[in-house]
């Protein structure tokens, strides 16, 4: 008989306030590249999301600004939490981003629009509502797994 056990798994925290702070310099990003339809402006984001994706959104450039110049003058009890939801909603937002430079590279301005579009909601929803939606995905794909 083949006997499963599970290990904990240290899970990384990072504070809750950074990705939020992130989320609003990404809607400025975004709503940038939308407005003057720049793809260059977009690559940009999509490197941060990348970064955000492959090593995690505590290392963006966005969480340095967050570290150095933001956090030092928040008071009170740091709310924490798990680093993976924030890190697959990075993920995400790097595949708009790439759908929408591929409608750009191709000549399809619907993609380039709607993708980026899609990617500034959803920063716009962390940033207005406090509601990750790539969050929200990554705990509903743990649900049904």
């Amino acid at each position: 008989m083949t006997q499963v056990t599970s290990q904990p798994t240290k899970s990384i925290t990072i504070d809750a306030r950074g990705p939020r702070f992130s989320a609003g310099i990404t809607v400025v990003v975004l709503a940038t590249a939308l407005a003057t339809q720049s793809a260059w402006v977009l690559a940009l984001q999509g490197v941060v999301f990348a970064i955000g994706a492959f090593r995690g959104p505590q290392f963006t450039p966005y969480a340095a600004i967050f570290r150095k110049v933001v956090r030092p003058r928040l008071k009170g009890e740091v709310p924490t939490e798990d680093v993976r939801p924030p890190q697959f909603a990075q993920s995400v937002g790097l595949l708009f981003v790439l759908v929408a430079l591929v409608g750009s590279l191709t000549g399809i301005g619907a993609i380039f629009v709607i993708a980026t579009g899609a990617a500034l909601a959803a920063a716009f929803l962390n940033v207005a509502f406090d509601f990750c939606l790539g969050c929200e995905i990554y705990l509903l794909l743990l649900r049904l797994r």
